[in-house]
């Protein structure tokens, strides 16, 4: 077999190492444009897992790159005058030239051809003297720009801007993050060492504060220059380099996440860096692509032809590429984010970056650095008003809206039962509801409460419109305030346009065969094309349905919860007002985001009226219609969260869709704590995060960054009722309050714990 690989980097030199040492007798050239010791990088980070892989496939390279790396174990923040250490990562580097040098004595020892200083002009001439051609011809990769009609690359070039420079300042004791904050905002190095002497010092902001400081008119030196004074007190007085002295200008740049629908065409494939990239921030382009060239090396050897061969190599890579390229995606953005979490305090704002990616986790770092993991978990516990000693995790700590103590920030959140008649809690509710409040949780929301009989969703939604509504609640809050130690909050809700239809199990949102009622929304918009249209609501509905919702409010008061909450989201009356999507009005409640906000607000503001001073009130909204810049946006939900907290909102619910069928929400674990996020750090707001959370893990992960306050739990909730004291027991805390009649239940289960925990050390 006759093969040529485009681009001698790490990329291409490994695939022709690993697949001469499954091939011996295959023919092998390496092409490669520049001198054999040109670079125009610095260090080449690399973990332990990687290592491993290396070791594995090659143990003769694989030495030789360990003779030369440099190892560290910690991670060093400076931050505000702090500098905040962890350690237990397990990294390495090593330069990138030192890399390429070593790669190519092994590759010239297996046999592999090097072509140095060969510029291909046309692939698709090249690839006809050839049985195979890997183009791993980097981030501007050629051969993927001459059949980019194969190959759909989808680049977006993300918004800082950064320089990639040296310094023999060697940063040997730990990966080193700093932030300096300058007259005209923030930069940030990423450091590390990557030889005896040398380290990489990667430089970062903004494109605003990089306008401000007016790189983009100097030349290298200047911009160096300037760098060198900005991080001036943590270099030692040592200088800053550059080795891309073949580029004009200051030679910062933008990162470009490339992704591509098609890795193949005919005998090309493509591998490395003109596939996909990884941000550097996560340290995994090198892993990617050296990863990927022992993957194409065994499918070639192994698969009876070519074509098998890249179906089987692009199906099996590009899960690993995405999963890595979505937590690279997830640390880029907390760089271009940054500025949110500048206020956060120097522990917390640690936590938030050594956990940005996700692929860090609370019990994660727990396990790499116990005592750096315990100290900030006493932070948080002590900033709360909890105690010193015992040490809990955040999920345990205390939490304080106006006058309700809330024992732990673990939420029951809204669950529809449908199993209410004529508006009227029954049994299953007192028994549900009671049963989680017994659970542990700190505040356990009811399902929407509606406002009226033709404000309901379903026939089997309860209600507070009804002297026997609220007869029954109040025995429910009775026996929790009387039972347990949980606080109960009451979502109230008008349907909208989603109300008359079927129980969940009957048909979610589908409208009712018989006995249908009127509906009422913003806008004569039908939910969709099987749901009736409803009538655009005037002025006269609108003082009728607040007046409803005033009344709610009153009995929610008289029957004892703690909280209520006005339900502004997932396309329901109040959120038909707010979304594009279902207003289209063009009197003063419609048009402008100010406007469409109007009659929610009155709503919330009529509630507080008469909702009592030292009780906290909630709203619930829908951060993201899913549907681009036709719905609301998160930008827009910052406004929408940033104006009933105005008006008085203690904290926001913070949801996302459910507003239209036009929304195309992308799933995943904790999909929508990023919207609580930016509302809580943007804006300043207490929020509560919801969606796809379900482990103790996501919960301490999310309190702990600081990516919300409270967080919310719905279906882990339906599936055990003890949720919380479970969750408790798992992680080892032993300072939950379990009712006294389950003592001997709650002994057995830490005993089993604990055994539990013993057998996973061992």
């Amino acid at each position: 077999m006759r093969v040529a690989c485009l681009g001698g980097g790490p990329a291409g030199l490994y695939f022709a190492i690993s697949l001469k040492l499954r091939q011996p007798d295959a023919d092998v050239t390496v092409f490669e444009r520049n001198k054999p010791d040109d670079t125009f990088g610095w260090g080449v980070v690399l973990s332990d897992e990687t290592l491993d892989n290396l070791v594995a496939n090659d143990p003769v390279s694989a030495e030789s790159i360990r003779k030369h790396f440099a190892y560290w174990d910690d991670i060093a923040v400076h931050y505000r005058g702090t500098r905040q250490l962890s350690t237990g990562h397990g990294f390495c580097g090593i330069g990138r030239k030192q890399l390429l040098l070593l790669l190519q004595a092994r590759a010239r020892e297996l046999g592999v051809t090097l072509e140095f200083e060969h510029n291909v002009q046309s692939v698709k001439d090249f690839a006809k003297d050839y049985d195979l051609v890997v183009a791993s011809d980097g981030l501007n990769s050629a051969t993927r720009a001459e059949f980019a009609d194969t190959f759909k690359p989808d680049i977006d070039m993300r918004a800082c801007k950064f320089v990639w420079l040296g310094t023999h300042q060697k940063f040997d004791d730990a990966f080193t993050f700093i932030f300096e904050q300058t007259d005209k905002g923030w930069l940030w190095a990423h450091a590390y060492q990557f030889d005896d002497d040398t380290a990489t010092f990667i430089v970062e902001t903004d494109e605003a504060t990089w306008n401000a400081h007016g790189f983009g008119e100097m030349d290298q030196h200047q911009s160096i220059a300037l760098c060198e004074e900005i991080f001036k007190d943590h270099l030692g007085g040592h200088s800053l380099m550059t080795n891309a002295n073949h580029i004009r200008g200051s030679a910062w740049i933008n990162f470009p996440r490339v992704l591509c629908e098609k890795w193949h065409h005919d005998n090309i494939v493509l591998m490395g860096d003109a596939s996909a990239t990884a941000h550097f921030s996560i340290g995994s382009g090198s892993k990617l692509a050296l990863e990927s060239a022992i993957a194409l090396a065994d499918l070639v050897t192994e698969e009876a032809t070519l074509p098998e061969a890249f179906e089987v190599y692009e199906d099996a890579r590009r899960i690993e590429v995405l999963r890595l390229q979505s937590a690279a995606r997830n640390s880029l953005e907390w760089f271009e984010e940054v500025d949110r979490y500048l206020g956060l305090d120097p522990v917390q704002f640690n936590y938030s970056l050594m956990t940005r990616s996700q692929r860090i986790s609370h019990e994660n770092l727990r396990l790499r650095d116990p005592k750096w993991m315990e100290g900030a978990e006493q932070w948080f516990q002590m900033r709360a008003g909890g105690p010193e000693s015992p040490v809990r995790a955040p999920m345990f700590a205390p939490y304080q809206l106006r006058d309700m103590s809330l024992e732990n920030r673990i939420v029951v959140s809204p669950m529809a039962q449908y199993k209410a008649v004529e508006g009227c809690p029954t049994d299953w509710h007192f028994i549900h509801y009671a049963e989680r409040a017994k659970g542990g949780a700190g505040l356990v929301y009811t399902e929407m409460t509606c406002t009226s009989a033709d404000g309901r969703i379903t026939p089997g939604c309860p209600g507070l419109y009804a002297p026997e509504h609220e007869a029954a609640w109040k025995r429910l809050a009775d026996f929790v305030h009387t039972e347990t130690n949980a606080k109960l909050c009451c979502q109230i809700g008008h349907a909208g346009r989603k109300g008359s239809t079927n129980l969940g199990w009957e048909g979610m949102d589908s409208p009712l065969a018989a006995d249908n009622w009127n509906l009422l929304s913003a806008s004569a918009i039908a939910w969709s094309s099987n749901n009736a249209t409803p009538r655009a609501i005037n002025r006269d509905d609108m003082d009728r349905i607040k007046a409803e919702f005033v009344s709610a409010a009153e009995m929610a008061e008289r029957a004892g919860f703690d909280m209520i909450e006005l339900h502004a989201a997932h396309g329901y009356l109040i959120s038909s007002f707010i979304s594009p999507l279902s207003n289209i009005r063009s009197d003063e409640y419609g048009g402008t985001l100010e406007n469409r906000l109007r009659y929610p607000l009155e709503v919330f503001n009529a509630m507080r009226a008469v909702w009592p001073a030292h009780k906290p009130m909630s709203v619930r909204i829908s951060a993201n219609d899913w549907a681009g810049d036709e719905g609301i946006t998160p930008e827009d939900a910052v406004l929408i969260a940033t104006a009933f907290s105005d008006a008085g909102a203690d904290i926001i619910d913070v949801s996302a869709g459910q507003t239209s069928t036009q929304g195309k929400p992308v799933y995943g674990r904790m999909f929508q704590t990023p919207f609580s996020d930016r509302i809580r750090n943007e804006a300043g707001i207490a929020t509560m995060a919801v969606g796809n959370i379900y482990e103790p893990d996501h919960v301490n992960s999310i309190l702990m960054a600081g990516r919300a306050d409270l967080v919310c739990l719905a279906r882990p909730h339906l599936a055990d009722p003890y949720w919380t004291l479970h969750a408790a027991a798992q992680i080892g805390d032993r300072a939950m309050n379990w009712p006294l009649p389950y003592d001997a239940g709650r002994d057995q289960l830490w005993r089993l714990a604990d055994k539990e925990a013993e057998v996973a050390k061992v």
